[in-house]
């Protein structure tokens, strides 16, 4: 049986679907890597059902991309994460496929660290944080003019157009 996921954005790439494991609620910051069941929730969402469930790695490669993300020249923590191994090709029978040589915790990280060095390369004005400055969540810009700027219309961009009508109202 799985679980609904919580999460209040989904269907962002790997690794910006890893930075949006932390959102925001009424009660404050949620983590849903803060424990086995919400890491194995994350895994599985992903497909990833033969990938250990260690959080610790996740976290520690969530924070080396929010830091990137934050600070483009901040490119320790995701240098460290992709030194943890590789990809190479293997040969099967009939074609060849990519496999990713690191040690078991760390090839989802180094697939996320991997993919989101890709994602910059390719699109990276178009990797956004959420303009609404409680929210701490990341989404890639697909719209067609590129000109998105919420995570969410029906949450953050609705709760920042209701307070700006607000304010026009109360002039």
């Amino acid at each position: 049986m799985t679980l609904e996921d919580p999460r209040p954005l989904l269907g962002e790439p790997l690794p910006l679907d890893l930075l949006n494991t932390t959102w925001m609620t009424e009660a404050g910051l949620r983590d849903l890597l803060a424990d086995a069941a919400g890491t194995r929730r994350w895994l599985d969402h992903h497909g990833l059902r033969d990938a250990p469930a260690e959080a610790g790695p996740l976290r520690e490669t969530r924070e080396a991309l929010r830091s990137l993300l934050l600070d483009r020249d901040a490119v320790a923590g995701v240098n460290a994460v992709l030194a943890r191994g590789g990809q190479r090709p293997v040969l099967r029978a009939g074609h060849v496929e990519t496999e990713v040589d690191a040690e078991p915790q760390w090839r989802v990280p180094w697939t996320c660290a991997a993919q989101l060095v890709a994602l910059l390369e390719a699109h990276g004005e178009r990797v956004r944080p959420c303009a609404n400055p409680d929210c701490v969540l990341w989404f890639l810009d697909t719209s067609r003019p590129g000109t998105r700027r919420w995570c969410s219309m029906a949450a953050c961009g609705n709760r920042d157009k209701a307070v700006r009508h607000g304010r026009v109202r109360h002039r």
